[in-house]
């Protein structure tokens, strides 16, 4: 039941931010929009340190001692230029950027935004896979706690994501119904890589510091490329500042507090 919960939180978290479409007017306040982005980079930065770097550097002190940093040296790296390739691979639409000129149509801008939003939760459903792989192996010093606080803060993070892909949509002329199921189906994916992981645990056991850092490093890419841009620009970006230091702060507390 616990590893369910754990799965499926996140997705739970894009498909709230998704239903936002059902009880707002038209889009939300720039301003909520600024703060909750802010706090979903937050969250993930948090989350990156203390879920993922942390026990890697951890698990490869071990064996490793005054060297456990290279794993999650390595890791991290990887995760960045992973996303790095994928966002040159993957063509989509930048959460910050306005649509480009020579769409041919609606249709292309929404598959573009689903695809954006899409290709960041691929990483955080790894990162939950990859804690709940490191917590059934047993030997990553993750607790059940800890996990779910990843999942959790990661559901956090997912609702301004799902908010962003549906309003817009319905806004534009859409119906409510579709523009809800774009919205929860660019979450599907992270339940889908989460159990793909964590079949893989008794192959990826002894792997399980670099990925944890790979992990870190594709969620502090997205933080870096397309939330902290989007939720600073213009007016008002001290909102997101703020913002970005309560989710820090949550997550922190959450990860350290439950997973200790």
């Amino acid at each position: 039941m616990e590893l369910a919960a754990g799965l499926l939180l996140p997705f739970l978290g894009t498909t709230l931010g998704s239903a936002c479409v059902f009880f707002l007017k038209d889009k939300l306040n720039r301003l909520v929009q600024k703060g909750l982005l802010g706090f979903a980079s937050g969250v993930m930065v948090a989350a990156s340190v203390w879920s993922l770097l942390i026990p890697a550097i951890d698990m490869a002190g071990e064996t490793m001692g005054k060297l456990s940093f290279v794993p999650a040296a390595v890791g991290f790296v990887a995760g960045i230029f992973f996303l790095l390739g994928m966002d040159r691979v993957i063509p989509h639409l930048h959460l910050h950027e306005e649509q480009p000129e020579g769409l041919p149509s609606q249709l292309k801008k929404t598959t573009m935004l689903v695809l954006a939003v899409t290709l960041h939760n691929i990483p955080e459903g790894m990162a939950v896979g990859v804690v709940f792989a490191g917590l059934i192996s047993e030997n990553a010093g993750i607790t059940l706690a800890g996990a779910l606080a990843l999942s959790f803060g990661i559901a956090i993070q997912n609702f301004p994501e799902g908010a962003i892909i549906s309003l817009p949509l319905k806004s534009e002329g859409g119906s409510r119904k579709r523009a809800f199921f774009y919205g929860m189906a660019s979450g599907i994916v992270e339940p889908i890589a989460a159990v793909v992981t964590i079949l893989l645990t008794g192959v990826i056991a002894p792997l399980l510091p670099y990925l944890l850092a790979f992990a870190a490093g594709a969620m502090i890419y997205v933080v870096v490329e397309e939330l902290l841009p989007e939720a600073s620009e213009g007016a008002h970006s001290n909102i997101s500042t703020i913002g970005f230091a309560a989710g820090f702060l949550v997550m922190m507390i959450l990860d350290v507090a439950l997973g200790g």
